[in-house]
């Protein structure tokens, strides 16, 4: 059993609070352009100011040597507003600036500290044990009581911030992590049949893989395809040109699965599926209890290319199935049409949400089930 946050009294504690607040910025100016994510940690860290705890954050954006590898000063302005509340910034991790800043935190304050990439331990590749003996583990374990991971997003990176505390402090899932989990098990195991999985996006080799495990293990009823994922099965199958890796891969499920694999049977330019192929999914959408999106269906940021994915996201929202999407397209997508409200759950995780969909285990859930005491 995974241990949430119902499993420690937080009064009066000290805590470490791991989030996944990375977000889409602007190349010019380094603004946030998505806030989503950073919505989406609000109920845990509210939870925690309520009963009055000390909070030590500690999240990333962006990888080293990328352009969007930057300072957290702008999240903590975002949170700020989000929150209502005064958050403290610290552009330093475990450094005399950190210690000094986790030092004055008085009751029901929450401390930003800077982004844990900077630190080169973070992503060293190291055993959860190994991890636990590092500094930053160290230096910043002496000053909490427990730790809260929350960040379903990077559930799937065995990083120094993400599972080095696990071992040492009470560790718990946070109300995000909880609910992810949560969702994604109702989805494979419980949601009504038929259940419907939807794949499209730019790239196709994660849901070639995720398709070939959800039909394998008879969870996915049907499976259509759009974008990329559907390009390279027309591709092998000789119905449209170009080149594509791993062909031998998508010609053995095709032969396996044909009957339960839709593809697109027109396209716009092929930057889109066509108007037969709104008309095809959408009534396959009306035939399922369950419906579950990755990926839009076309080039959906150029407005020639958006109706497919309108279309479809529509229809999604109008039926009456239990609905995950996930996907940061997805959710763009789902945002901008102004949709969300229609869904059962949207997931924040991108490698994590693929990872638990293929039945794989995350490093971070592991630990905190491992670790329990």
């Amino acid at each position: 059993m995974l241990p949430t946050m119902d499993d420690f009294d937080f009064k009066n504690r000290t805590v470490i609070v791991r989030v996944d607040i990375n977000s889409p910025l602007n190349p010019e100016t380094l603004e946030i352009m998505d806030n989503w994510r950073i919505k989406r940690i609000i109920p845990t860290l509210k939870e925690l100011k309520e009963k009055n705890a000390k909070i030590i954050m500690l999240a990333h954006q962006g990888r080293p040597n990328k352009w969007d590898f930057t300072s957290l000063e702008k999240h903590a302005i975002e949170l700020e507003k989000l929150m209502g509340q005064d958050i403290k910034f610290v552009d330093d991790v475990y450094g005399e600036k950190a210690i000094k800043e986790i030092e004055k935190l008085e009751r029901g304050e929450i401390l930003l500290l800077d982004n844990v990439r900077k630190c080169k331990e973070e992503m060293e590749k190291k055993s959860i044990e190994e991890h636990a003996k590092s500094e930053m583990v160290k230096k910043l374990s002496k000053y909490a009581d427990a730790f809260v991971n929350d960040a379903f997003a990077a559930a799937h990176r065995k990083h120094c911030s993400l599972v080095g505390f696990i071992p040492v402090l009470p560790s718990f899932a946070g109300r995000l992590l909880q609910k992810e989990v949560e969702m994604v098990e109702k989805l494979l195991k419980e949601a009504e049949r038929p259940r419907l999985f939807i794949f499209g996006g730019g790239k196709y080799e994660n849901a070639i893989d995720v398709m070939e495990s959800l039909l394998t293990k008879n969870i996915a009823d049907k499976i259509v395809l759009g974008g990329m994922p559907a390009n390279a099965f027309l591709i092998v199958l000789e119905k449209i040109e170009g080149e594509i890796e791993e062909r031998e891969k998508i010609r053995s499920i095709w032969e396996k699965y044909k009957d339960k694999i839709l593809l697109p049977v027109d396209t716009l330019d092929g930057k889109d599926i066509g108007e037969e192929s709104i008309k095809i999914f959408k009534e396959e959408i009306e035939r399922a209890s369950s419906i579950f999106i990755s990926g839009p269906m076309g080039v959906f940021e150029e407005k020639k290319y958006r109706k497919g994915t309108e279309e479809i996201l529509k229809a999604i929202a109008k039926s009456k199935a239990f609905k995950m999407a996930g996907g940061g397209h997805t959710v763009a997508a789902i945002n901008m049409l102004e949709l969300e409200k229609y869904f059962s759950y949207i997931s924040t995780g991108g490698g994590s949400l693929e990872r638990m969909l293929m039945g794989e285990k995350l490093p971070v859930i592991e630990a905190l089930i491992k670790f329990k005491r």
